[in-house]
């Protein structure tokens, strides 16, 4: 286990084949085995891996080989087949979200504290550079204090024909739990603990008045509120996300859903201006008037400055390999925890749950239209 981890794939779709294409970028990980229902896609993927494959998930859990369990199934099995991973001697990573509802997100937790073994939700944001970029800036008050936020999703719906499970919220839990879990999370990591003060769910009268496919929550945090939209509507080609932090003294844009790029505008002394030049790195300067002294006033106060600058940095042709490297640092980090209880992991079992309780929230108190 030290200097080998053996992990077993549960679920042999095209994402569970990527994140093993990621996986194997650690020393000295193996993918020993891979189960689906579907024999063709089971043997497919066990086949392309070097793998046994298996169809029945109880004769999977069997494998002696098998350190750790990948659950990547849709979400209305995550909690009973975390459940058996982890009675069957098995850590668990399990893509999100970790149940569909809080009390089974919590009941897997705790069964992983009892039996001293890795349990975590696939809540990668937190492993993007950019990521920790924006948290810096949070902390150390760079731009001031925080105002508002937003996360916009348009995002597509061309392989999520009306039958699919993703629209069936018992299989699913809703947009808010499926998929809002991630960014739930992020923005908790930047901004703290959030409580959900509003939240509307919108039909797809068009089709089907079981369809909900655009919703939105208002989050408010400590220093102002996040309002967070996400519409599966579109043709694949408009597809895009955008997410932006608003502060006393500027914002910070980030583009996509795993952001590539991102954009600074702020009002800075020198030496604060230095200070987030280091923490970005190589940039752009798109706009930049200064070098001299200026005041202006926000909020009743001064701001002091001289140095007005707009920054752009990073790519969206980075996505995919961005992608790729936030899953195999996020297997690293777990992985660290396993060789050692004592590693201080960038996400556990508490983001699992927590990410839960939001998507719940959300979804309990959202009005329909």
């Amino acid at each position: 286990m030290k200097n080998e981890l053996a992990i077993g794939i549960i679920g042999a779709g095209s994402f569970a084949a990527f994140a093993a294409n990621a996986f194997l970028e650690v020393d000295g990980v193996h993918i020993v085995a891979v189960c689906d229902e579907n024999i063709e896609h089971s043997k497919k993927l066990a086949t392309t891996l070097n793998a046994t494959f298996y169809t029945d998930y109880d004769e999977f859990l069997k494998d002696s080989t098998i350190n750790l369990v990948y659950i990547a199934t849709p979400p209305f099995l995550h909690f009973q087949m975390s459940v058996k991973a982890l009675n069957a001697g098995k850590h668990v990573i399990c893509e999100k979200p970790a149940a569909l509802t809080t009390g089974e997100a919590e009941e897997v937790k705790e069964l992983a504290k009892k039996l001293k073994l890795l349990y975590v939700v696939n809540l990668m944001q937190r492993y993007n550079p950019l990521y920790d970029v924006v948290k810096r800036i949070v902390a150390t008050k760079l731009l001031g204090n925080f105002l508002h936020g937003y996360f916009e999703n348009y995002a597509s719906d061309e392989n999520l024909n009306e039958h699919h499970w993703f629209w069936n919220e018992a299989k699913s839990g809703g947009i808010f739990i499926e998929h809002g879990v991630h960014f739930f999370d992020m923005f908790s990591g930047w901004l703290g603990r959030g409580k959900i003060v509003s939240a509307f769910k919108l039909r797809r009268k068009a089709v089907a008045t079981t369809i909900f496919d655009r919703v939105q929550a208002t989050v408010l945090y400590e220093g102002g509120l996040v309002n967070f939209y996400h519409g599966f509507d579109q043709p694949k080609t408009l597809d895009r996300q955008e997410m932006r932090l608003q502060f006393e003294k500027g914002d910070i844009t980030l583009y996509e859903w795993i952001p590539v790029k991102m954009k600074v505008r702020g009002l800075f002394i020198t030496d604060d201006l230095k200070k987030l030049r280091e923490m970005i790195g190589p940039c752009s300067i798109l706009e930049h008037t200064g070098e001299q002294d200026r005041s202006v006033r926000g909020r009743f106060a001064d701001i002091i400055y001289d140095q007005d600058v707009t920054i752009d940095c990073g790519s969206g042709d980075l996505k995919t390999n961005r992608y790729q490297q936030m899953l195999t640092a996020m297997l690293r980090d777990q992985w660290s925890w396993i060789r050692n209880s004592e590693h201080t992991r960038i996400i556990d079992d508490s983001n699992a749950v927590e990410s839960v309780r939001m998507g719940e929230d959300a979804t309990m108190i959202a009005q329909q239209f």
